[in-house]
């Protein structure tokens, strides 16, 4: 059974910087994505980094950062997969919000199966 759990957050000052991680644990076999998303009050959750996998259990994927954060983070993964990191620097107070680790998994028939972290809050104080 595969469960994912987020941490990292907390606050920090504008212009600062953090690392978030997510820890998974279970079955990865099957594992295609692995994805940080946001989502901040009264806004829907969008994207912020993803690492698309090959396949391959060790293969370090190809890599998409969101225009928001683009230049300023960096998503990483440890080869077996069990443990994704966010590092974010030059923070701003619109990249307050709660952070979710998400990886996805391809099942028989093409059928998506997406396993969510419950999220660790981030806050940027201005």
């Amino acid at each position: 059974q595969v469960q994912v759990v987020e941490s990292g957050g907390g606050v920090v000052q504008t212009g600062g910087s953090l690392n978030l991680s997510c820890a998974a644990s279970g079955n990865l076999d099957e594992l295609i994505s692995m994805d940080w998303h946001r989502q901040a009050p009264g806004n829907q959750r969008e994207l912020v980094a993803s690492i698309i996998s090959d396949g391959t259990i060790n293969s370090k994927g190809t890599k998409y950062y969101a225009a928001p954060v683009k230049g300023r983070s960096t998503i990483s993964a440890n080869d077996a997969k069990t443990i994704l990191n966010l590092q974010m620097g030059s923070l701003k107070p619109e990249d307050t919000a709660v952070y979710y680790c998400l990886y996805t998994f391809e099942r028989a028939g093409g059928r998506m199966d997406h396993i969510w972290g419950q999220g660790t809050q981030v806050t940027v104080s201005t």
